[in-house]
C-alpha cells in the first residue's frame, strides 16, 4: 500500500494562491508552483468551486514572475473521480422555455471550459502528475497540461457517454491532437472503456510511466526544474509558438515563429547563455 503523499516541501505561494478549498499550493523549488487537487474524502471530483479555483491559478500563474513551470497533482488515493454528479454547476436559471435555456446552459458550459482553456493558454508550462484513476474531466485536465507522467497503477476513462452526454470540456478536442492516434481516441470516446498506464505510454498520451505516485512526482519536479532553469523568454516563446501551430500550416508556424523571434531574440537572455556556455557554468536567468 502507497502511504499518503505529503505535500512538497516549501512555502506556499503569497495570496492569492493560498486558502483554496479544492486546491493545495507550494512552491517545492525555485519557479515551480505545484498544484495539488486537494477534495481527498471526494477523490477530487470536481465541483463549481474547483473549476473557479484552477481557474483561476492558471490565469495567476501565467503573469507571476515567479512562477516558470506548473506541477498537478493529487492529493487523494486518485487523480481524480472526474465531475462532480451532485453539484449543479450547470444552472439555466430557472428558464422553461427550451430556447431560453439553451442559451443559458450553452454560456455555462462556456464557463466551465474556460477552467482548462485557462492552463493550456497558461504561457508557463504545466506538468500533470498522474496516479490511480483518471476519469471524465480528469482527461480534460491531463489533455490542457503540456506534459504528462503517470504512475503504473493510473488508468484513463472518457466517462461520458455513460452519464449519456458527448465530452465537453476539451477531451474531444485535444486529445486526437495530443495522441495523433484518432481510431483510438473514437474507440475510448464510444466505449467508456479504461485505458491502463502501459497503453497510455504506448500511444503517446503519457511521457514516462513511473512505479510508483511518489516516483512519478519526484520524476516531474526533475523536469520542472531543468524548465525552470532555462531561459523564461526561451520557453515562454516555445510554447507559444507550439500552440500557435498546432491547428496551423507548416508554413503559417514558420512566419508566426519568425515574427515572434524577432523581437525574442533581442532578450538579453541570449548573450547569457552563449555566456554560459563558453564558460562552461550554468546560466542564471533574470525573471519574466
Amino acid at each position: 500500500m502507497v502511504a499518503e503523499q505529503q505535500p512538497l516541501p516549501g512555502p506556499a505561494a503569497t495570496s492569492p494562491y493560498q486558502n483554496l478549498e479544492t486546491l493545495r499550493t507550494s512552491f517545492p523549488d525555485q519557479g515551480i508552483l505545484h498544484v495539488e487537487l486537494n477534495r481527498p474524502n471526494k477523490l477530487n471530483a470536481m465541483n463549481a468551486v474547483f473549476w473557479a479555483e484552477y481557474k483561476k491559478v492558471f490565469e495567476l500563474a501565467a503573469h507571476d514572475p515567479q512562477v516558470r513551470v506548473v506541477i498537478v497533482s493529487s492529493n487523494a488515493r486518485v487523480f481524480t473521480a472526474g465531475l462532480d454528479l451532485s453539484d449543479e454547476v450547470v444552472a439555466s436559471n430557472g428558464e422553461t422555455d427550451p430556447g431560453r435555456r439553451g442559451v443559458a446552459l450553452y454560456h455555462a458550459v462556456l464557463n466551465i471550459q474556460a477552467t482548462f482553456n485557462a492552463q493550456a493558454n497558461c504561457q508557463k508550462p504545466s506538468i500533470a502528475v498522474i496516479h490511480g484513476a483518471c476519469i471524465g474531466g480528469g482527461v480534460d485536465l491531463v489533455s490542457a497540461a503540456d506534459i504528462r507522467y503517470c504512475s503504473k497503477d493510473a488508468y484513463f476513462c472518457v466517462k461520458e457517454v455513460d452519464i449519456a452526454l458527448a465530452a465537453d470540456l476539451g477531451t474531444l478536442q485535444r486529445l486526437p491532437k495530443v495522441v495523433g492516434n484518432d481510431s483510438w481516441v473514437r474507440e475510448m470516446c464510444y466505449t467508456a472503456r479504461n485505458a491502463p498506464s502501459a497503453e497510455a505510454l504506448q500511444v503517446g498520451l503519457v511521457s514516462q510511466v513511473c512505479e510508483d505516485k511518489e516516483a512519478v512526482l519526484q520524476a516531474a519536479l526533475e523536469t520542472a526544474r531543468l524548465i525552470a532553469s532555462k531561459s523564461p523568454v526561451a520557453v515562454v516563446s516555445t510554447k507559444n509558438v507550439l500552440n500557435f501551430s498546432r491547428s496551423r500550416t507548416v508554413e503559417e508556424g514558420l512566419n508566426y515563429v519568425a515574427t515572434w523571434n524577432a523581437f525574442a531574440i533581442q532578450t538579453g537572455d541570449v548573450r547569457v547563455a552563449a555566456l554560459a556556455s563558453l564558460s562552461k557554468k550554468p546560466a542564471t536567468f533574470s525573471k519574466l
